[in-house]
């Protein structure tokens, strides 16, 4: 292999090895903005349910809990976290 061939070669590799890194970071700069941008605060407080004793269901739409809340959720956060009477 001549001179001409090794400095081609060389090039070659380096952009290649650049290319790749310049790949990586991008991939690990869109993944750390998803995450970031992706998470939400949780809505759903457990101790509620334990201090109620009713199910996360009874107040929200899910049944696991959080996000929309139905009626009687609405009227327990409006009754400052207690159970309407």
């Amino acid at each position: 292999m001549n001179r001409s061939e090794m400095r081609d070669t060389y090039r070659s590799f380096r952009s290649t090895g650049l290319c790749l890194a310049a790949g990586v970071a991008t991939a690990l700069l869109v993944s750390a903005t998803a995450a970031v941008v992706g998470t939400t605060p949780a809505n759903a407080k457990p101790e509620f349910a334990a201090q109620t004793g009713l199910p996360c269901g009874q107040c929200h739409a899910n049944p696991a809990g959080g996000g929309k809340l139905k009626s009687f959720g609405e009227k327990f956060k409006a009754n400052g976290n207690k159970v309407p009477k």
